[in-house]
């Protein structure tokens, strides 16, 4: 269950990484849009564990409902930190 919970995590970090990159080339410079899809897993992965911790026993992909939160968590987390670099580094490009 640790396992796929790290696999999980790790896909679901690659595409929300990638998204978040083709997001920040399209927006412009003084735009916050990037970090929604960051957000957006943010806060689904806090449903899911609030989930877990109602419903019994929900197993997908090898993982239940809090191992997805966590992934979720995870990949928001890092995807976030990783964006604010780039994006600051864009930030003094143009300053």
């Amino acid at each position: 269950m640790i396992q796929s919970t790290l696999a999980i995590g790790a896909v679901l970090t690659v595409i929300l990484l990638i998204v978040s990159f083709i997001l920040l080339k399209a927006t412009p410079e003084k735009s916050y849009a990037t970090y929604i899809p960051g957000f957006i897993f943010f806060g689904a992965g806090l449903i899911l564990l609030l989930f877990a911790t109602i419903i019994d026993r929900v197993t997908i992909l090898g993982a239940g409902l809090g191992g997805w939160g966590i992934a979720s968590l995870f990949a928001a987390g890092i995807s976030l930190m990783v964006l604010s670099v780039f994006d600051a580094y864009r930030q003094s490009e143009y300053a």
